[in-house]
């Protein structure tokens, strides 16, 4: 018999995607469905960091257009931004994103910020005065190259101002050697893409060496920052602000975030992060179900995170779900 619940507060499901495998509505439902089995109620609320999942978390469906641009390779691809009044949400892996091409298919040199630009164009052309730019999930490391040629050739921003929302704190000049192996890139081209980089910097309006943040998307976010005085902020500190997540945290009796990969780029103020700080503001435990775990014991309790089970199927995460509701039944 499962024991008497102490009260019937919900649980606040609050994950961000699992990268190329599960959107964050996804991995919300599962959890869900496994806290419901043993009778706990869940306020799902799926999140994102900037990367895949953000215009599904800022922007409603009717609010959406679907304009065919380049992906990272220049080959044609349909793609979503979000436009409501005259704010717009684009999402950089919609357009320039690693899951776009095959792994075979995959060039670090090659690939191009020059789609994410166009999504943007076409938000500034359709009324936009302030454009949300998510820049999670690239596979570029062109220092926006790219997207400033495109977005400069449709007549400049006209005015707008376009905020991006970041998912790391890693500066301009070492884009590519924190994310280029992951986009395919090898040593000899990372010591190439980082020569590159310098180089461009020296070319822009202001230097974004040294300034955090202005790595996101292999320089993308830097690219912005200095062309077209693009604001820099926290991707899940923007999100969960949109999502009230405090205000649904206080009236919760526990967290459950997850992502695919709970690593030390977590540290860095992604949605895992972000979630466990501000549920520790309101003196209310945070757990975690990801698809693996490779942070230690001391940098977990660190974070905030009361316990972290790993799942990498939908199956599984209601099982973990399932297990976890258990001991929170219990008291754990």
């Amino acid at each position: 018999m499962a024991p008497a619940r102490a009260d019937d507060r919900p649980v606040l499901v609050a994950p961000d995607s699992f990268k190329g495998t599960f959107r964050a509505a996804q991995v919300a439902a599962a959890i869900g469905r496994g806290l419901a089995s043993v009778g706990l109620v869940a306020d799902l609320c799926p999140i994102a960091d900037g990367g895949e999942g953000t215009l599904d978390a800022l922007v409603r469906r009717p609010h959406r257009r679907r304009v065919t641009v380049s992906d990272p390779l220049g080959r044609p691809v349909e793609a979503e931004y979000g436009l409501n009044g005259t704010t717009a949400v684009v999402e950089t892996a919609a357009a320039s994103g690693l899951t776009l091409i095959t792994a075979e298919d995959r060039d670090a040199i090659a690939a191009s910020t020059a789609g994410t630009g166009q999504l943007i164009a076409h938000a500034i052309a359709s009324g936009a005065w302030t454009i949300y730019v998510g820049v999670g999930g690239s596979a570029t490391t062109d220092g926006g190259a790219g997207a400033i040629a495109t977005i400069e050739a449709a007549g400049g921003t006209r005015g707008a101002q376009l905020v991006v929302l970041c998912d790391v704190q890693t500066p301009f000049e070492h884009a590519a050697r924190v994310f280029g192996p992951q986009k395919g890139a090898t040593p000899a081209q990372v010591d190439w893409l980082t020569s590159r980089l310098e180089e461009q910097a020296r070319r822009l309006a202001k230097d974004p060496t040294g300034v955090a943040m202005t790595g996101a998307a292999g320089g993308l976010a830097g690219g912005l920052w200095a062309a077209f005085d693009a604001r820099l902020v926290r991707g899940a500190a923007r999100v969960l602000d949109h999502l009230r997540f405090e205000a649904r945290c206080r009236g919760a009796r526990a967290v459950i975030s997850g992502e695919g990969r709970l690593d030390h780029q977590s540290l860095e103020g992604k949605a895992v992060w972000e979630v466990a700080q501000r549920a520790r503001g309101c003196d209310v435990p945070c757990h975690a179900i990801v698809g693996s775990q490779a942070l230690s014991p001391e940098a977990t309790r660190a974070i905030g995170l009361m316990s972290v089970r790993q799942a990498g199927t939908l199956a599984a995460l209601e099982r973990a779900a399932e297990e976890l509701g258990r001991s929170l039944l219990c008291g754990d």
